[in-house]
């Protein structure tokens, strides 16, 4: 079965930054479109970037334009959200996300879901 397991949070202070990576199995993971979401608590899960098959396209929505960045390895079948000046409000469980073939900003197209990993910025 398809399983996406996501590591890499936990806490840092504000400025810092954080690598996070979530591991496909289950799935021709280089066939998919990855995605990484994030929830606040009380928020909706909102976009946070996107990276095609290929990891030439990539999509970030606007709060982590100029800070986030996205990347994939498709022999190691694993997906990294590179995340640097972190500020109080990136505080959020982050989901990575997969989709067959293309790309896509909106939660509701993607097949598959991690568990999420809590990422906590202090002030």
């Amino acid at each position: 079965h398809v399983q996406l397991t996501e590591s890499g949070g936990g806490l840092v202070q504000t400025g810092g930054s954080l690598r996070l990576s979530c591991m496909a199995s289950g799935l021709p993971f280089a066939t998919y479109a990855m995605a990484w979401f994030r929830q606040a608590p009380g928020n909706e899960r909102e976009f946070v970037a996107a990276i095609g098959t290929s990891g030439s396209q990539k999509y970030f929505g606007d709060s982590a334009k100029g800070r986030f960045t996205i990347s994939r390895d498709n022999t190691d079948n694993v997906v990294n959200l590179h995340m640097f000046s972190l500020q109080p409000e990136d505080t959020a469980d982050y989901y990575c996300a997969a989709r067959h073939f293309t790309s896509s900003i909106a939660r509701r197209d993607y097949e598959y879901w991690g568990q999420g990993t809590r990422v906590t910025v202090s002030s």
